[in-house]
């Protein structure tokens, strides 16, 4: 299967024989030992520490430093994104950097976060500014249209300076301000009943809405303005204002005054909106300066991190000096790891090698299936139902053609399985393109993972598909009909029950490839294609069952059970053929021996009902194929019912007789010596 030696070949069928090592590393060599071993995948260490807090072990600084910059390196993705910068990508995965490195990229980070923040705080800053400016601008704009009218002596404000005319020493005030638009009614509703109508509130929306500089999101706001007339409704107002959230600005009285402010904002805001874009300018080249990096950072601190992660689950000797760790590894690749031990020791500089040993033990080991990229998608599919114990027979070796295949007998449409094998195929094609950049998300990731599975359905389904002749739910006609076409038909019209034999329409020949398209039209199409295909499904399900038992002994055989072959296997094959398998060798009887001149053609499933339900009784004549058939079905239906407490019992009371056995000998041992 694409694997390495004709020993590694035999490791699909079956998972790899692994051992327990003993490693002692010396203090110093342990962090690059850990990572050559970590890059070559082949081990998997014990935590030989289970009864120590995570929090009490000798290298957990070192695991709350890498957890620290991976917050800062989350941080630094979170304004790449939202900046809307693409992210680098990478061709090959980095090594783990050395020990003596995370302090510089400790340091490199900390200058990041802290220049990106400084950024992000001076450019709210400036932003909530030019937000200001620009309000004010459109508060003096628009309040100038409002004392215009004043100086009209519009209805209401004229019969307002009227009641304050009658007043001596009183003088009208106002104040001017922003608010959102959705809450002007309530605001004008609640001035107007808290002062009693002693107030003159104007409103104009504006144009263009406004970005909020903290949320980013744009809303819509107006300027108002509030005439009234005393301190107390001044204060009233203002603290109506700020229930409602409203920003207040000072305006002039005086025209010329509120024309030489605008000057002045409109001059702020050209100088303020200069400096925020070379702000917005320098914050995109240091982003996009990072987004080059980060994948490669977030790769490098995970390696530390499992590196430590793995370091904390190992033993310190009495002097301090050495780490005695325990693992399990296969043992056709003990010269690889003892490869990498000897690397990562020359790597650091130490002067004492790693130590290997291997152990013996009575644990049961983990379950190691070798993989390759094309058979990496299936033991997925497999592992997903369940993991195989140690040295069991490995279903992924026979799922790489039987799933595929009883997929397409299920969906069965060339089209729409040409569709999938495109697509698969595009994927396989670009699939070293596509690892990297994983444009469609988790969705898309688990498809891709999966990417030869679906170029095998589509194969599969295309090729049940012809057999259906069925290609988008359309039928094609390639070699003509086996049937005849009177004048009084064409292939656009109904055609009646179509019966093979019938000299009327049927030739007598049968169709090249697949099935006769003319079946789209007739009458009983669907009784024919749900027939042919409930059969066919019958006959490979069975088939594949039976397989999966056969399967089982080989287990039995290697792990030396042969009460297992007795009490499980055999009892398992002859319940399933005594039944299904009976049904199968009827629906081929049936195939060869009637055809649709055959009168009175029993029905399978009454058969196969009426073998348990009468065994007692004779077979009807209507139910009789053959003339053997009683005696037959009378010899299955036993059987089936003889293995079901064969398969219950039998190895329970076995077991049961060898545990008094058991226990008789040792009370005869102790009363002889007693």
């Amino acid at each position: 299967m694409g694997l390495e030696g004709n020993k590694k070949d035999i490791s699909l069928f079956r998972s790899e024989e692994m051992t327990l090592a003993q490693l002692f590393l010396q203090s110093e060599a342990a962090y690059a030992c850990v990572s050559a071993l970590g890059e070559l995948g082949l081990v998997q260490f014990k935590d030989l520490n289970p009864d120590v807090n995570a929090f009490q072990r000798k290298f957990v600084n070192e695991v709350r430093r890498c957890d620290e910059m991976e917050r800062k390196l989350r941080f630094l993705q979170k304004e790449i994104i939202k900046a809307d910068i693409q992210i680098g990508t990478f061709h090959e995965s980095p090594v783990a950097p050395h020990p003596r490195e995370m302090i510089d990229l400790e340091a490199q980070f900390e200058q990041l976060e802290n220049e990106m923040k400084d950024s992000n705080v001076n450019f709210e800053a400036m932003k909530k500014g030019l937000l200001e400016l620009n309000e004010l601008k459109h508060i003096l704009r628009n309040t100038q249209v409002f004392f215009e009218e004043h100086e009209g002596r519009t209805d209401d404000l004229a019969n307002l300076l009227d009641d304050q005319q009658e007043q001596a020493g009183s003088q009208l005030g106002f104040v001017s301000g922003v608010i959102d638009r959705e809450r002007v009614p309530s605001f004008e509703r609640l001035l107007w009943r808290a002062c009693r109508g002693n107030v003159f509130f104007k409103q104009a929306e504006i144009d263009t809405p406004m970005e909020d500089p903290v949320t980013g999101f744009f809303i819509h706001k107006c300027v108002f303005i509030v005439f009234f007339q005393g301190e107390q409704l001044k204060t009233r107002v203002k603290k109506i204002c700020d229930g409602f959230r409203a920003t207040m600005y000072p305006c002039p009285d005086t025209i010329q005054e509120r024309r030489e402010m605008a000057v002045g904002v409109m001059t702020r805001i050209e100088d303020l909106q200069t400096v925020l874009n070379e702000t917005e300018e320098h914050r995109r080249r240091l982003l996009c300066t990072v987004a080059k990096s980060i994948n490669n950072w977030f790769i490098k601190v995970r390696k530390i991190k499992a590196i430590y992660h793995t370091m904390n689950m190992f033993n310190l000797d009495v002097t301090h000096k050495c780490l005695i760790a325990e693992c399990w590894c296969p043992v056709s690749d003990l010269d690889q790891i003892q490869d990498a031990l000897k690397r990562g020791t020359e790597e650091s500089g130490a002067s004492v090698p790693s130590i290997l040993n291997r152990m013996k033990t009575k644990e049961d080991p983990p379950t190691f299936n070798r993989n390759n990229k094309y058979t990496e998608g299936f033991q997925n599919l497999i592992d997903a139902y369940g993991v195989a114990t140690y040295q069991e027979v490995n279903p992924a070796l026979f799922t790489v053609i039987t799933f595929p295949f009883l997929f397409a007998v299920m969906f069965g449409d060339c089209g729409h399985g040409l569709l999938m094998f495109l697509f698969a195929f595009w994927m396989v094609r670009n699939e070293k393109k596509l690892a990297i950049t994983k444009p469609g998300g988790e969705i898309f990731e688990s498809v891709f993972s999966g990417r030869y599975i679906v170029l095998l359905m589509g194969a599969f389904a295309m090729y049940t598909g012809l057999i259906y002749n069925d290609c988008f739910s359309k039928s094609f006609n390639i070699f003509g009909s086996a049937w005849r076409i009177s004048s009084n038909h064409t292939f656009n019209e109904q055609y009646p029950m179509l019966v093979p034999g019938y000299k009327d329409y049927y030739r007598g020949i049968p169709y090249y490839f697949g099935i006769d398209p003319i079946w789209q039209l007739a009458e009983n199409k669907i009784s024919f294609t749900n027939s042919m295909k409930m059969k066919m499904s019958v006959i490979l399900g069975v088939s594949h069952m039976l397989f999966g038992i056969c399967l089982s002994c080989a287990n039995h055989r290697h792990f030396r059970q042969p009460i297992n072959i007795y009490t499980l296997f055999i009892p398992q094959v002859l319940f399933l053929l005594s039944i299904f398998g009976y049904l199968i060798f009827l629906i081929f009887y049936k195939w060869i021996f009637f055809n649709s001149n055959s009168k009175n053609s029993p029905s399978l499933l009454i058969v196969l009902i009426d073998m348990f339900l009468k065994i007692t009784s004779p077979t009807a004549d209507e139910n009789k194929l053959f003339d053997a058939q009683p005696v037959i079905e009378k010899m299955c239906a036993i059987l089936a019912v003889i293995c079901i407490p064969w398969m219950l019992l039998t190895k329970p009371l076995y077991l049961l007789f060898q545990r008094h056995r058991i226990r008789r000998q040792v009370c005869i041992f102790h009363c002889f010596i007693f």
